[in-house]
């Protein structure tokens, strides 16, 4: 069973929580591949918020 402690926060937060500590992590290791790969993922984390930000709003129309 996954724990349930996330449920408060929106999935946009989440997404912002996941991408800071992925820094975090990768700014404790040597440059190199594999921190690359988690500033990668950051950056991807970075974009899906964002989009997700702007299909919830309220501004966007459906096609006609």
């Amino acid at each position: 069973m996954r724990p349930r402690s996330n449920e408060h926060l929106s999935f946009n937060d989440r997404l912002s929580d996941w991408a800071k500590t992925v820094r975090e992590q990768a700014a404790l290791l040597p440059p190199g591949p594999e921190r690359e790969l988690m500033l990668k993922k950051a950056r991807q984390a970075d974009t899906a918020a964002r989009l997700n930000e702007w299909a919830e709003s309220p501004g966007l129309q459906p096609p006609k």
